[in-house]
């Protein structure tokens, strides 16, 4: 209980609050922009908590990536353009319902049923990240090493149509992790005679160029304009509200359990979230004929899917020190920054700080709802600032973060390649997701896989020997195992 009150006066200062408030309007402004994407707005936001303490650096992160996935309901609604991934999976649908003279009841179901699937989200994490680290805390380098295979495989197996592109992504991010001095043996890897490179490649110029870069080279590569489907002045977007949450309390529900589900495997996130659900609300509606047509049902599902993602995970990336999706990746390293180094001792150690983050992700879900309203009501304002204006202010941002991590041109270079090679790489299809899981959990895989076979003295099999790392273990093996017997099971049928 002291650690819980210590927390609400870590968060209700004056200058927390305000930092809150300027990352919610950041957020939303961000999000509602095509081709400014939840991940890109993290990104940018990190040069800017250098300068703070702990508890607001991460308030930052939280408020501005629960507000720009929302907002990214709005051009999807108005413009047939998703503002962020999140939004992808039900933006034709809200769209259709904008043409149909329902863009409130579009705008705010995506708005109320964020809300309510993030504060589900939260619920779970502030219940299980806690439980989960009391386990956690008997965890060795066995555990950690099938732990970080088993990321990797949901990774892989959730990267798309194409689990082959995911694996080379993967590869990609692995061979990455390699670079510099952080080896057991100490020796230089793939430096080049570099001396900058005997550190590594810095993640933060590799995420931002990854990210938020290559997002610049895509939209500047587009050639046809979106058109706003309304030029009306919008209603009252809570009207109707209550009698959705009346008539779709399943879906609420049930797209509240996969998002945060979803979002506790390494590598997944909102958008596959979001995606995940839209599908599961068609399969199950009583109306799957209406889907297509501008039905408000998937995107009470979809929409609460995708905010409740958010705290899902962050439940690996506390307990673990995994994360759940590309945006904890980015937290994860502000939290190594401040300090707040992720896993179980964090809860033992600083739990006033975990506290004051579950304090944060309630109050940012909160605020969503008049904040959201003023960015609907802003909407057409925001959507018509030139692209040529707003891309060389980011790409600005961009260069200058780079630049703050070590005061250094290398992290610019290391930005401006990624985010040429970030673009290549979803031009031809292959996920981006993957490299930078690979990235962060290359050199912890390294680690513990070494440190495990020292203690194993060359048997293999006690790998398997502890209770949770043989669980884990057998769980990862069933699941490496069963494409091949589905595949053997056709040929056998054939």
């Amino acid at each position: 209980m002291d650690a819980i009150a210590d927390a609400f006066g870590l968060v209700f200062e004056p200058y927390v609050l305000l930092v809150i408030l300027l990352s919610a309007a950041y957020g939303l402004f961000v999000g509602a922009i095509p081709g400014l994407t939840a991940t890109m707005a993290t990104a940018l936001l990190v040069p800017v908590t250098f300068f703070m303490p702990p508890v607001p650096a991460v308030a930052a992160i939280v408020t501005a990536t629960a507000m720009a996935i929302f907002s990214g309901d709005i051009p999807a609604a108005l413009l047939r353009m998703p503002g962020t991934p999140a939004s992808a999976a039900y933006a034709d649908e809200a769209y259709l319902m904008t043409r149909k003279g329902q863009a409130e009841t579009a705008l705010g179901a995506g708005l109320v049923f964020s809300v309510l699937g993030g504060i589900f989200g939260v619920l779970v994490l502030s219940l299980a990240a806690p439980a989960l680290a009391e386990v956690a805390l008997n965890f060795s380098s066995f555990e950690y090493f099938w732990l970080v295979m088993l990321g990797f495989t949901c990774a892989i197996f959730i990267a798309g149509k194409d689990p082959v592109k995911g694996i080379v992504s993967l590869l990609i991010g692995l061979m990455i992790s390699v670079v510099g001095l952080e080896n057991p043996a100490g020796a230089p890897r793939y430096t080049f005679g570099n001396a900058e490179m005997m550190g590594g490649i810095p993640l933060i110029p590799l995420m931002i160029g990854m990210f938020a870069v290559s997002e610049i080279l895509r939209y500047a590569a587009v050639v046809a304009k979106p058109v706003m489907a309304t030029e009306r002045p919008f209603g009252n977007v809570f009207a109707g509200m209550w009698t959705l949450i009346r008539k779709y309390p399943v879906q609420l529900f049930r797209g509240s359990a996969l998002g945060t589900a979803v979002g506790a495997l390494p590598g997944a996130g909102a958008d596959i979230a979001a995606w995940m659900a839209y599908a599961m609300s068609k399969r199950f509606s009583k109306e799957p004929q209406k889907f297509g047509t501008g039905h408000v049902e998937g995107i009470v599902e979809s929409g609460a899917a995708n905010n409740s993602a958010l705290g899902g995970a962050w439940i690996p990336a506390l307990v673990f020190g995994i994360p759940g999706d590309s945006i904890t990746a980015i937290a994860i390293g502000v939290l190594y920054l401040k300090g707040m180094n992720p896993g179980p001792t964090l809860f033992v150690n600083n739990p006033q700080n975990i506290y004051a983050v579950f304090i944060v992700f309630f109050l940012a879900q909160l605020l969503m709802l008049p904040l959201g309203w003023m960015a609907i009501k802003a909407a057409k304002r925001i959507l018509h600032i030139p692209a040529s204006v707003l891309m060389p202010l980011i790409l600005l941002f961009c260069v200058v973060g780079s630049f703050a991590i070590n005061n250094s041109l290398f992290g610019v270079s290391v930005m401006l390649i990624a985010g040429i090679v970030g673009f290549c790489m979803e031009r031809w299809g292959f996920p981006v997701a993957p490299t930078i899981l690979g990235v962060v959990l290359g050199t912890m895989l390294e680690e513990h896989f070494f440190s495990s076979l020292i203690k194993a003295d060359g048997h293999f099999l006690v790998f398997f020997e502890r209770p949770i790392a043989g669980t884990l273990g057998v769980l990862c093996l069933l699941i490496w195992l069963w494409p091949v017997a589905r595949m053997l099971r056709r040929r056998a049928a054939a």
